[in-house]
């Protein structure tokens, strides 16, 4: 399977849109841990419709214009992971949850460190919102972005109406 890419400027610095077919695979942080989301090769596709539209609403996010995504998405994990980022996708624009209110969502209270995990290897970083998941004790916790983008995209969201929020220089 190939995939195909286009990298954007955003104010949680460059990321990577990745698609498969049709759909949006991944959107990789500039500073990836190699790994963390296992996809096969990948071809520059600046023309890919799912791309331009991945990038268009992602401006539109960072513009304060767009608090939530209509992409079609190819999540590519295990039965649990996706169920997982399927409840990442159920957490509204400017709230947040903690891994254990995530881990009863899905109906294994048990499971706060697999929650975790599978959270720490979101392919579809923003769009399944996982920086919107946090500590129990309220504190920000690991994030493939980095605490400092997690902040950003937290303070965005930050009960604020779509709009409203201005970053600098986007």
């Amino acid at each position: 399977m190939t995939y195909t890419c286009i990298t954007v400027v955003s104010p949680v610095g460059q990321l990577k849109l990745v698609a498969n077919g049709s759909r949006l695979a991944a959107i990789l942080w500039e500073n990836d841990k190699p790994g963390r989301v296992r996809l096969g090769p990948m071809s520059e596709a600046p023309d890919n419709p799912i791309l331009v539209r991945t990038a268009a609403q992602l401006r539109e996010y960072f513009s304060g214009t767009r608090d939530r995504f209509e992409l079609e998405l190819d999540f590519a994990g295990t039965e649990f992971q996706k169920k997982v980022w399927a409840a990442l996708l159920t957490i509204p624009f400017g709230e947040t949850r903690s891994y254990s209110q995530i881990a009863e969502q899905i109906g294994n209270p048990a499971a706060v460190r697999a929650v975790g995990a599978a959270n720490g290897k979101n392919p579809i970083s923003i769009v399944a919102p996982c920086h919107r998941v946090i500590g129990a004790s309220g504190k920000l916790t690991g994030f493939a972005g980095g605490l400092e983008a997690k902040a950003l995209l937290l303070t965005l969201e930050g009960g604020q109406t779509p709009g409203t929020a201005r970053l600098p220089g986007f």
